[in-house]
């Protein structure tokens, strides 16, 4: 019984009451610390290393993601017949995959944000500043252009012949369907990015950092699945406008203006929740 009690004090059991949730080996809610917002300019990070590897790393993990979705895409759309392919459920899993993959791969030097809703989201909620986000959009876009242009000349043919993968309304929805369901995938998706990434929670909980990518990479897979067929699913505006620009037909860009407009807002609103709903940050501020 003895050593048995040196063990817990070893793993720190002891500083939690037996109502302590399983897994919980950091801090308690007395315990934690709000982190300070980000601030809104930080000129000292233009001359920062980091800042610009952070930016690279962005770069090539939007380049992956495209260059290994659309050619999914491809590869569906060209087969005879839907039992020659992964079908819908195999480009679902290729997105959300490649997710998991690449926030598991770059979090811990970029945040693995790879889509500009993210990144607004989480500059909304002051987790970095102004210009760490900006330059975060333009190194997304022009990951998602160059992932997509290598897919195009890889099969230049079929590219333009199956529309390059980019997003369009379907035939049979509205425009104003085509905006609801990015805006509520994207909801879905940055939701999920502050859940699993909630600064208290990682403090609380010693694995929840280990697992954040999974249920981000879920999500993207989920949100597929229901909106495929509304839009091709866009959550994402640098997978958009990647792939409008190689693609480069009227009715890609016709509808461009959803796949900004739409995961913006689903953005900006899932920030709003988390922050003032969920954690009542503001709130806090005042106390």
């Amino acid at each position: 019984m003895a050593e048995s009690k040196e063990e817990d004090v070893k793993l720190g059991a002891n500083k939690f009451t037996e109502k302590q949730p399983l897994g919980t080996a950091a801090q308690t809610d007395k315990d934690y610390k709000e982190p300070p917002p980000a601030p809104l300019f930080e000129p000292g990070e233009l001359t920062s290393w980091s800042f610009y590897r952070a930016g690279i790393a962005e770069f090539i993990a939007t380049f992956l993601f495209l260059y290994i979705s659309i050619l999914t895409v491809m590869g569906v759309f060209s087969a005879k017949n839907k039992c020659a392919s992964v079908g819908v459920q195999g480009i679902a899993w290729a997105f959300g995959g490649m997710i998991f993959a690449l926030v598991y791969c770059t979090a811990g030097i970029s945040g693995g944000h790879i889509n500009p809703a993210v990144t607004f989201g989480l500059f909304l909620a002051r987790k970095l500043s102004l210009i760490r986000a900006l330059f975060y959009m333009v190194m997304q876009c022009l990951g998602a252009i160059c992932g997509a242009g290598v897919v195009k000349g890889f099969m230049k043919g079929q590219y333009e012949r199956l529309q390059g993968g980019a997003n369009i309304v379907q035939h049979g929805y509205t425009k104003g369907d085509a905006l609801g369901a990015e805006i509520v995938g994207t909801f879905i998706l940055v939701y999920t990015v502050f859940s699993a990434t909630d600064a208290k929670r990682n403090a609380r909980d010693s694995h929840v950092p280990l697992l954040a990518p999974l249920p981000i990479g879920f999500a993207v897979f989920l949100v597929h699945l229901a909106t495929i067929p509304i839009t091709g699913t866009g959550i994402n505006p640098a997978r958009s406008l990647g792939a409008a620009i190689i693609y480069n037909r009227d009715h890609a860009w016709d509808d461009q203006w959803i796949f900004w407009v739409g995961p913006f807002i689903g953005a900006a609103l899932a920030a709003i929740y988390h922050q003032i709903v969920i954690r009542a940050i503001p709130f806090k501020s005042r106390a």
